[in-house]
């Protein structure tokens, strides 16, 4: 962790404020509006996830920034990092999510645009997982018990963008931004449990009052029947600009990269001179190239 530089590392709290100065201009706005988000508040309403709070003001919660949502290296970069995370978080806080701000396009996007490119970057971690789909998690993401898996763990990615309007708690103003919590941090908390649903109604009510709008529709509970995770890791507001269906269709076989691809540190074997900048045309991924 904490390796020199800020882009494409593991960063805790305290060396992230020490670097952030050095840090790219995308970045350092990046991270200061996802601060001030989580320990400001908005018509006096506090962000409605209090464990967000915590961990940012408690200096809890870990960092990334991925220079591209398309190209290969950074997405490798992405890959050694979470994989980092999975393997440092337990000894880090007992509730220490990670927080990937993602450089933003040259211009302005709509909705469309970041729907594709969440699941741009989580097909390209699945395809290049070090580790298989774990075995208790079905791989039908039309199922109330399906997860986004990675490095043999269940996740769950939580995305915010800067398309909302009024759902200010999954707004970013920079970019794409995913936070990545292990399902794991969630045991005694979940819908199941008198805390979870104590947790579940005071999360929703404080998401209401910052919000000033209902909560989204697809707001729902893991493991309950006809609830869909996939639908929450990025709320559609426009059905047009949305997928109908979820866009991932992981499968059990591993590997599906080539083991080179899937070595730490594989991102040196690509030319990273292009990151800087976001395009819409077709990006080499290497997917299950030898």
């Amino acid at each position: 962790m904490n390796e020199p530089g800020t882009e494409g590392v593991l960063l805790d709290q305290e060396t992230l404020h020490d670097r952030l100065d050095d840090a790219s201009p995308w970045f350092q706005e990046h991270y200061r509006t996802f601060r001030e988000s989580m320990l400001g508040e908005r018509d006096g309403s506090p962000f409605p996830c209090y464990f967000g709070i915590e961990v940012e003001r408690e200096g809890d919660m870990l960092y990334a920034a991925c220079e591209s949502t398309t190209d290969p290296a950074a997405l490798l970069r992405l890959r050694d990092v979470l994989s980092e995370y999975l393997d440092t978080y337990p000894d880090h806080a007992d509730r220490a999510p990670l927080a990937v701000f993602f450089r933003p396009p040259d211009d302005d996007r709509g909705e469309a645009h970041y729907h594709e490119r969440l699941w741009h970057v989580l097909e390209f971690l699945h395809v290049h997982d070090p580790e298989p789909w774990p075995d208790d998690i079905p791989v039908d993401p039309d199922t109330p018990r399906w997860e986004f898996c990675f490095g043999g763990e269940a996740l769950f990615p939580t995305s915010r963008a800067p398309f909302y309007d009024d759902r200010k708690s999954r707004y970013s103003p920079v970019g794409l931004e995913i936070t990545f919590q292990p399902r794991s941090v969630f045991e005694g908390i979940t819908a199941d449990t008198e805390a979870g649903e104590r947790a579940r109604e005071t999360i929703r009510g404080r998401m209401e009052e910052y919000d000033g709008v209902c909560p989204h529709a697809d707001l729902g509970d893991w493991g309950a029947e006809g609830d869909r995770e996939w639908k929450q890791y990025l709320f559609r507001e426009d059905d047009d600009a949305s997928p109908d269906a979820c866009p991932l269709d992981p499968t059990r076989e591993h590997p599906k990269a080539s083991e080179s691809l899937l070595e730490p540190g594989a991102w040196r074997a690509f030319d990273a001179a292009d990151t800087g900048s976001e395009s819409d045309a077709p990006v080499s991924s290497g997917l299950g190239d030898d």
